[in-house]
């Protein structure tokens, strides 16, 4: 069956295959051909076709051909067939279906069953209100717009349909049919007779009152009559499906008291009532009963087998007269259902909570916002949520096009949460009518418009959500899903319907923000008081705006913001204030501004983020990943402070977490040529960026992705993510070993493969870790692992060598010393493990000088955590971090100069190479040398005040692993210790080193004051590397002004470079000075040198006889005078003493430099027990006329940090400026 039209027949030989038609699908198989039958149906077909315009003179529709059941559910496209419909009608339609731009294709086709509500023969129990049509071929689901009871199980041709194969949600694979235009009955339909007596029956006033009353008539059955009011949707509960119907007065009765009485439909041949009811026509049921509902305080009217219903005919019926008795004892009872009344208009409850609007409307269906959660576009204005009622019969229909008439629905505004337009909501109090399908084809559906609708009922049903919450985790499950599915998770398996055995995904990642703002307990929904009950109370009653608790963006989304955050924080003048940036080289502000760090935090973002998304390895880069549909981040993962992730079973699993940390390094490459233009972005060569999130994993919540999600997450091609380790191989061999030792991760060369020549080398990301074997090779045995087999004696306690490369680096952020592990490899080869067993590369194991092995971990290979406590051969082995004791990291001794040592980081910048200025010609596109400065802050117990140390890393070793931030703390193992010409101890990485976090940076920050002390607590061996101290300036030794190039530091006379280089590309000149005091405070001398703008501080002048006296040292360039001793002549830089000189050497003799200061400072050169130590002086003092020898300790030697004036008591203690 196809689209277009099929060959024209001849009368005869359509007339022909019409009788084959009908002898196959209706006539019984056991029958002879039933002639009568044949000619009814070719007369309903040219009664029908000759109706319209557009028959083209010809008594039979010769191009259309009949249609079976069968026929039709083997059709996979959408079709229609209008043979009822007139010239004017059809093209109309057509017209109309066009411009929707999906119009269903017509077929000539012609329908021809029975109508029915069995869905099998004979069963009445299996009625459930659904329709269908019915020949010898199958049955087929039907809508249809206005049912007939008295159609049901008679045979019709049906002018008008469509056909729609079965969607992707619908299990049953069934379609269905849409019949558009009344059927036309083949045979005449019986017309009942008219009663002979007038139908005695009680009209809802009476009717409401007798529920109240324990008379004769609550134990016989009664006819009631009235107008139509208010009809419920079908209602699945316990196993049984029913509906409720309120009938008030009769139109003819609009002059009486309005009242109205409910009853409940039941019995399942009667469900098919409900389709053929219609709001606002009178109707009388016959042979009801009073029935008290579980649960529930009223009684109510309930439908019996013998029930009919028919429209109700006032000539037909007559009002049950009661006695006078009876009669007047009803009329004091009170009425148990009162006529509804406005609760939706009247006021709120007191607070933020509004109340919906109870209206009627009827709108079209323009748009499919969430199948699956029920919701639906309405004239291109409103949202509709069927969610609240049970919709699945309505589902199959709802498509844009359909038309719908709304009774007793709930309108709410402004409900937040990402909602914008108002929304149409009905409760199980209201109905949704079907007035009109649509001409459209359904559209392509996602996958995430197919699954789901089982969860979804779940969050109204079970988790008792309001509108606002609904809408917004109905959204929030479809950015999730787009985040996740189909690569990383299947759309059914993320979505599926959740229950102890198996929780659904969904709804575990949505289930903390549900928690809080729908606690479990929350009343549930009583379906009989939500129909009944006036005033009428349901959970669309009522409610709150919603505040967006979070939203779940894609991990690409989140960096770019984080990037964007990160940037235009980024300010030059912020990173360099004035007046540390006048004194810098551009060389100098340039490195400074090359690296910088933004941590954005979650709450930083409105709403708050939160993280979602599947940990996975990579084998390029060696560190761990959150990955989803959008991407992959880089990803910190700490089990708690000092402890780190080492279980490998997490690859693979779905990670949400509320708490992080999202880091942003920004890199920059700049010119600027100095601080005078750092406001110009024009300077900015080139900028990147570093994302990568830090997390703790208690702040995380882990879900296992059950095995069966797609492996493409897992595939080693997919962008080098590797795969979970969920799936072990079934039978293997494995060996324990402890981890003593892991180098770091770097590019070395190795042969593409196996099978290359050995001259082919390609550089790979690769490192290898050192331990030792616990016990023998263990074989799989069921479900774990059999006893150790046996060990030679020289072969016990071996240590072994293992080397990472290819794929297998994805391990390496799960290995950590002291830890214990089990390898796990295929039975391939035996005695893989042992020493006289295959190697993976050479085939023989490489013996090393201590005894042990090297092996090459293999891509299919696998590592598992094991707890110690399992392993009695490991509890003798140390498992503690290693750690150089702090005299020997600060000492001489280089008889193992390779270190180990926690510490917190306080600076990282970027400097030079260590080796000196790497020169490259002008214009070279060589890149320089880069280099990384590390200050940290010894993490030794027992010290106060903890020494500073500068690490390094160079090439090969950049670039920085993760987390590397200031205020972290962190583990290095295994740093080379050096020592500077200035006797300064500092350490630089090798291949040999480590380095491991054990701490983020914290959120919070407290700045701590430098402590207070006398000079001479700096003799001691536990002396703070800063401190402040009050003490007198003795004199001044010497002091430099000059102006220096900005490009190349060398002096510019009158503004101008000295050193007249072409490639000097700048005239850009900065002023430096410098000046060294001698100060004590009584207890020692020290020797402090101040730098650039703590030379103004030291000398007492004001920012404008400061920036004069710069002016002034500009025309010579350089101005130095050096004061032998105190009291002695000065020795000066210049020719000739010019009155500059004069006024510098007036000026460091007079007291406004001689003076008391508040001296905060640093040590210049950091403890350690290098090089010579300078021995006391001896030095003369006269006391009085007496001649004092005494011993002096060695003069300290600071750096100047800033310089106050002292807090004197009174007036004094405010010094007057000079400006």
């Amino acid at each position: 069956m196809t689209g277009s039209r099929g060959p024209v027949l001849s009368e005869q030989a359509w007339l022909e295959a019409t009788r084959a038609f009908i002898q196959e699908t209706i006539c019984p198989t056991d029958q002879e051909p039933d002639v009568h039958l044949t000619q009814l149906v070719i007369d309903c077909v040219k009664r029908i076709w000759c109706s319209q315009e557009r028959n083209q003179g010809f008594a039979l529709p010769l191009n259309y051909s009949f249609a079976s059941v069968q026929k039709l559910r083997s059709h996979h496209q959408p079709c229609c067939s209008h043979l009822s419909w007139s010239s004017s009608a059809y093209e109309a339609w057509a017209q109309e279906a066009e411009s929707s731009g999906n119009p269903l294709p017509q077929e000539q086709l012609l329908l021809l069953g029975t109508l029915t509500d069995l869905s099998q023969d004979s069963e009445q129990e299996s009625r459930d209100g659904s329709l269908f049509v019915r020949d010898n071929t199958g049955i087929l689901g039907c809508e249809l717009l206005g049912l007939d009871l008295s159609w049901l199980g008679h045979l019709f041709l049906f002018p008008s349909w469509s056909y729609l194969p079965p969607a992707k949600w619908d299990s049953s694979g069934e379609g269905h049919l849409e019949l558009w235009d009344a059927p036309v009955p083949v045979f005449p339909l019986s017309v009942s007779p008219e009663p002979l007596t007038p139908l005695p029956v009680l009209y809802p006033r009476m009717a409401s009152q007798v529920l109240g009353h324990r008379s004769k008539l609550r134990n016989a059955q009664s006819n009631l009559a009235g107008k139509l009011v208010r009809l419920s949707p079908l209602v699945r509960s316990q196993q049984k499906t029913y509906f409720i119907l309120s009938l008030g007065e009769p139109t003819s009765a609009a002059g009486q008291a309005v009242g109205q009485v409910p009853i409940i439909v039941q019995v399942p041949a009667q469900l098919v009532w409900h389709r053929a009811l219609r709001p606002g026509e009178d109707y009388v049921l016959t042979e009801l009963r009073v029935s008290r509902i579980h649960g529930h305080r009223y009684r109510v009217w309930t439908t019996t087998p013998a029930s009919n219903l028919v429209l109700l005919n006032p000539e037909c019926v007559r009002e049950l007269e009661l006695g006078l008795e009876l009669e007047g004892a009803l009329e004091a009872e009170p009425k148990p259902f009162p006529a509804p009344s406005n609760s939706q208009a009247g006021k709120g409850q007191k607070g933020l909570s509004q109340d919906s609007l109870l209206l009627h409307y009827k709108g079209t269906v323009t748009g499919v916002l969430n199948e699956p959660a029920g919701l639906y576009e309405l004239d291109r204005q409103l949202e509709l949520c069927l969610a609240y009622q049970q919709f699945q019969g309505l589902r199959r229909v709802m498509r844009p096009g359909v038309s719908l008439e709304l009774r007793d629905v709930h309108l709410l505004q402004l409900l937040g949460g990402g909602t914008e337009r108002p929304v149409l909501a009905p409760c199980l109090h209201g109905a949704v009518l079907l007035r009109a399908f649509s001409c459209q084809k359904p559209g392509a559906q996602s996958s995430h418009q197919v699954h789901g609708a089982p969860l979804y009922e779940q969050l109204i049903w079970k988790h008792q959500l309001g509108l606002p919450l609904y809408l917004w985790a109905s959204r929030a499950l479809v950015e999730l899903a787009c985040k996740l599915c189909p690569h990383m998770l299947r759309h059914g398996q993320f979505l599926q319907h959740s229950s102890p055995a198996h929780p659904s995904l969904g709804l575990q990642l949505l289930a903390p923000a549900l928690n809080d703002l729908a606690p479990p307990g929350s009343a549930r929904r009583n379906v009989h008081s939500e129909i009944l009950e006036e005033p009428h109370r349901c959970p669309l009653q009522k409610y709150v705006r919603l505040q967006t608790p979070c939203s779940f963006p894609t991990l690409d989304a989140l960096a770019a913001e984080g990037q964007q955050k990160a940037w235009a924080s980024f300010d030059p003048k912020a990173l360099l204030p004035l007046p540390e940036a006048a004194y810098l080289t551009s060389c100098q502000l340039n490195q400074r501004l090359a690296w910088s760090w933004f941590c954005i935090r979650p709450s930083a973002f409105c709403p708050a983020q939160v993280l979602v998304g599947v940990l996975v390895a990579s084998s390029r880069k060696g560190y761990l990943c959150l990955r989803d549909q959008s991407g992959a981040l880089p990803c910190l993962l700490l089990a708690q402070d000092s402890q780190p992730v080492t279980d490998s079973r997490l690859i693979g699993c779905l990670v949400r977490a509320e708490r992080f940390q999202l880091v942003v390094e920004r890199n920059v490459k700049s010119n600027f040529p100095s601080w005078k233009e750092l406001g110009v972005a024009d300077f900015i060569q080139k900028q990147k960026a570093r994302v990568y999130i830090q997390i703790f994993l208690a702040d995380c919540l882990i879900l296992p992705v059950p095995r069966s999600a797609p492996h493409s997450v897992t595939s080693p091609a997919s962008a080098q993510m590797e795969p979970s380790c969920l799936e072990q191989p079934p039978e293997g061999q494995s060996r324990l070993f402890v981890l003593s030792h892991k180098e770091t991760l770097m590019k070395l060369n190795f042969c593409a493969s196996s099978r290359a020549s050995t001259e082919v080398l390609k550089p790979t990301f690769s490192f290898q870790v050192s331990g030792v074997w616990l016990g023998g090779t263990q074989r799989k045995m069921g479900t774990g692992w059999g006893p150790p087999e046996p060990l030679k004696e020289e072969n016990r306690d071996q240590k072994v060598l293992l080397l990472f490369r290819g794929s297998s680096v994805r391990w390496f952020a799960f290995l950590h010393p002291g830890q214990v592990y089990r390898l796990v490899a295929p039975p391939s080869t035996p005695m893989l493990f042992e020493a006289e067993g295959a190697s993976c590369v050479s085939r023989r194991p490489l013996e090393l000088a201590a005894g042990g092995s090297c092996l090459t971990v293999q891509d299919e290979w696998t590592l598992e955590p094991e707890s110690s406590q399992d392993v009695p051969e490991a509890l003798s082995l140390q498992r503690a971090l290693p750690e150089s004791s702090l005299p020997s990291l600060l000492s001489g001794n280089f008889t193992d100069s390779l270190v180990s040592f926690s510490a917190e980081i306080l600076s990282r910048t970027v400097c030079g190479p260590l080796l000196g200025r790497c020169w490259t010609k002008p214009g070279s596109a060589r890149a320089p040398r880069r280099c990384v400065k590390l200050t940290v802050a010894l993490g030794t117990a027992h010290c106060e005040f903890p020494p500073h140390l500068d690490v390094y890393m160079e090439e090969p070793h950049l670039p920085v692993p993760l987390g590397l931030l200031p205020g972290a703390r962190v583990h290095f193992s295994r740093l080379e210790k050096r020592v500077s010409r200035s006797h300064n101890v500092y350490c630089c990485f090798q291949s040999s080193t480590h380095v491991q976090v054990l701490s983020f940076p914290p959120e919070t920050t407290v700045s701590v004051p430098l402590p207070h002390i006398y000079l001479a607590e700096l003799h001691g061996g536990r002396a703070p590397l800063r401190a402040t101290a009050s003490c007198h300036v003795v004199s001044v030794f010497s002091l430099e002004l000059q102006w220096v190039c900005a490009h190349c530091s060398s002096v510019c006379l009158q503004g101008r470079c000295t050193r007249q280089d072409p490639s000097c590309p700048t005239q850009t000149s900065v002023s430096q000075a410098s000046i060294r005091l001698l100060v004590e405070d009584g207890t020692a001398e020290a020797m402090v040198t101040c730098k650039n703008h703590h030379v103004t501080e030291a000398l007492g002048l004001c920012p404008s006889e400061w920036t004069s006296l710069l002016e002034s040292a500009r025309g010579p360039g350089r101005v130095a005078l050096q004061f032998t001793r105190p009291g002695a002549h000065l020795e000066s830089s210049a020719e000739k003493i010019g009155p500059l000189t004069l006024f510098l050497r007036a000026l460091c003799t007079s007291p406004a430099v001689l003076r008391p200061v508040e001296l905060s400072f640093e040590l210049e050169r950091r403890p350690c027990n290098i090089g010579p130590l300078e021995p006391p002086r001896l030095q003369r003092f006269q006391c009085g006329e007496l001649p004092v020898l005494t011993r002096l300790n060695p003069r300290l030697r600071l750096t100047c940090l800033s310089i106050r004036e002292p807090q004197l008591p009174g007036p004094l203690g405010a010094r007057a400026s000079p400006c």
